[in-house]
């Protein structure tokens, strides 16, 4: 198995998309997965989730789980699959449990403000 670490994100972080912070979070936490650069997961509550579609989209990590995804809407375009969680995480990750990892580039950014 993929050796994983997760722990507190320290600093508050932010997640942009199309321009507009859609998040902003004391309490993320940041996913080390070997071979990978780390992920930085926000607690959903901390997320405008009126932003956020759900996506029919899903994928299968073997380390981690299933995935759903979430489509985000910004006043000019939707951004499709641009965010995921695990709903119901295996054991070994179960932290990440209710957040959100999103896609970040040209569209989306995550930053330590």
């Amino acid at each position: 198995m993929t050796d994983i670490t997760i722990s507190e994100a320290a600093g508050t972080w932010t997640v942009r998309a199309g321009g507009a912070v859609i998040g902003e979070s004391r309490n993320a936490l940041e996913l080390a997965e070997e071979g990978r650069a780390p992920v930085i997961y926000f607690p959903r509550a901390d997320i405008a989730m009126a932003f956020l579609d759900p996506s029919a989209h899903s994928t299968v990590c073997p380390a981690k789980g299933t995935a759903s995804y979430f489509s985000i809407v910004t006043k000019s375009r939707t951004i499709e699959n641009a965010a995921w969680c695990y709903e119901a995480p295996n054991p070994e990750v179960d932290r990440i449990k209710g957040h959100l990892a999103f896609h970040t580039g040209d569209l989306i950014a995550v930053e330590r403000v």
